[in-house]
């Protein structure tokens, strides 16, 4: 059965920095989309960047706009682990993060309906 696990999270001022983690296990890392999301109070889950499985590592990963330029994702197959270093944080990068992966191979998945794993949630807290 799959697992993912994520780690990181915390309190940081404006304009600061934080790297999340996330380690996924139970199935070959390598050949599985790695998405990140997150969810502010009492708003919908957003995705926010996706990076690909092995057979579609030609392609560079995707970013929503809202993160495109402060936020970088990245994966060591070797560690079965995704990171997502967030640069630049604004008070309203407020949220849980969660790490995800689908079911199936697909590329670049943006959906939330695409992702049948989940990580229980990190905090992530800026302040002002």
């Amino acid at each position: 059965q799959v697992q993912v696990v994520e780690s990181g999270g915390g309190l940081v001022q404006a304009g600061g920095s934080l790297r999340l983690s996330c380690v996924a296990s139970g199935r070959t890392f390598s050949r599985y989309p790695m998405g990140w999301f997150r969810q502010a109070p009492g708003k919908e889950r957003e995705f926010l960047t996706v990076i690909n499985g092995i057979a579609w590592s030609g392609d560079s990963p995707y970013y929503e706009d809202s993160v495109k330029g402060r936020f970088t994702i990245s994966r060591d197959n070797a560690r079965n682990t995704v990171y997502l270093q967030m640069n630049g944080l604004k008070p309203g990068d407020t949220a849980v993060y969660y790490c995800a992966t689908p079911r199936s191979n697909l590329r670049l998945p943006r959906r939330v309906e695409d992702y049948a794993y989940w990580g229980q949630g990190t905090q992530v807290t800026v302040s002002s």
